[in-house]
């Protein structure tokens, strides 16, 4: 049996004054190698409206955004919305060979 759940996360920034950005990385992106958890639908919004994206990969292989703004901002806000599909997976779901039922593994 699953559950389906949707999720929202809203990170907003505001500045005193206008202020020049260095680029953003934004990590709200699930994991693909994540097997328990499939993923239906997402989402993500930055602003200030101009703006470009470049999606990269983390030497761990997650998926990290990178905004760049080319011009003075007030506010940054990211806007992520997805669906989920919640699983139950049982942990201890995996054969022992009989040969190992009784070793003790010093570490």
């Amino acid at each position: 049996m699953s559950i389906r759940v949707a999720i929202r996360q809203k990170a907003i920034t505001n500045m005193m004054r206008q202020t020049s950005s260095s680029p953003h990385l934004v990590r709200l992106r699930p994991a693909t190698h994540c097997r328990s958890t499939p993923i239906h639908s997402y989402s993500l919004k930055g602003t200030p409206e101009k703006h470009f994206v470049n999606w990269q990969q983390d030497p761990f292989g997650d998926f990290v955004d990178r905004y760049v703004l080319p011009e003075k901002i007030t506010h940054f806000s990211v806007d992520v919305e997805l669906i989920a599909e919640m699983t139950v997976i049982n942990p201890f779901d995996f054969f022992v060979e009989k040969y190992a039922d009784n070793r003790l593994f010093q570490i």
